[in-house]
């Protein structure tokens, strides 16, 4: 049984080949275009891996979707990508069994079967990156709720107002994801009319990248805002707490990036809002995978839905 791994992302794909033991390796990266290129891409670097008479394909991308059919439903990050029938694209190819699940479930497994939540049984993981999602480990088991939108933590609303993320003002994916920290960066230098030494010249190209670059330097506003967003990651993450009793939370990339300026007023935040029993019993911890988190959550998509995670 050959295990392969599609990582479909806003920016690129990946092609992973399962290994029986050790890492899953790296076949082909590209990048993610509309969905009749990417596929043939897809189909040509299969066909050179030799899938064999029966393959099983693990696809790991962005909500929306419909796993249960196979269906890829407009991904934001995804232009084009309405409708798509990936999982029949690919059977139909080459046979064997598919199965998709989105990036936040996907990246649990990841961590829970080789990362930081290794060995725990009740583990959050939050993306933490461009948008904020949840993957729910409850009990041993991957939580993926009625249609499996369990853990859509990044559309809650944390303030009346505030930056957009999900569609919503001060939603925890406004306050707390790259995009909504980019955005909450623009408005702060609107108001001071572009005078931000994180500004790249035009004050709507300013990315979470510049803010957190610029807080490294030391610059008071960019920290200020990174701590403000760990206040709300704090609040978030106390609401998970309560309602979870987790074991453990990891984070993603932007805490494993620059986490140090989210990490004061994250404390001071979960102290305030979650029960003190159950966050002395809760770790939080930057994922563990790093970067090669896509490839092993492609690749554990198919471990798991093949009854072969324990």
């Amino acid at each position: 049984m050959q295990i392969i791994g599609l990582d479909l992302g806003g920016t690129k794909c990946t092609v992973i080949k399962g290994a029986d033991k050790g890492k899953p390796q790296q076949i082909a990266r590209f990048p993610t275009t509309g969905p009749a290129e990417t596929l043939e891409k897809i189909f040509a670097v299969v066909e050179k891996i030799n899938p064999g008479d029966s393959p099983v394909f693990g696809i790991s991308a962005g909500d929306p979707m419909d796993w249960k059919k196979g269906l890829l439903l407009g991904p934001p990050n995804m232009p084009g990508w309405d409708y798509v029938e990936i999982v029949r694209e690919i059977t139909d190819r080459f046979g064997g069994e598919a199965y998709l699940m989105n990036d936040a479930n996907a990246g649990a497994l990841a961590e829970w079967r080789y990362g930081a939540a290794k060995g725990y049984s009740n583990v959050v993981f939050c993306t933490h990156g461009t948008g904020m999602g949840a993957g729910l480990i409850l009990d041993g088991r991957l939580y993926e709720g009625t249609n499996g939108s369990a853990g859509e933590i990044g559309h809650t609303r944390l303030s009346p107002d505030g930056p957009v993320g999900y569609g919503k003002h001060g939603s925890f994916e406004g306050w707390c994801s790259g995009g909504g920290i980019a955005r909450y960066a623009q408005a702060r230098a609107k108001e001071l009319k572009g005078k931000v030494t994180f500004n790249p010249g035009k004050i709507e190209d300013i990315t979470t990248k510049d803010v957190a670059e610029a807080a490294e330097r030391g610059d008071k506003l960019a920290k200020e805002i990174l701590a403000i967003s760990g206040r709300y990651l704090g609040q978030g993450l106390g609401m998970i707490i309560d309602i979870l009793n987790p074991e453990v939370i990891v984070l993603g990339s932007l805490y494993l990036r620059c986490g140090k300026f989210f990490e004061k007023t994250m404390r001071e935040e979960l102290k305030k809002e979650a029960l003190p029993q159950s966050l002395k019993n809760c770790k939080i911890v930057p994922m563990g995978l790093g970067e090669e988190i896509g490839n092993f959550a492609a690749i554990c998509v198919a471990l798991y839905r093949k009854g072969l995670m324990h």
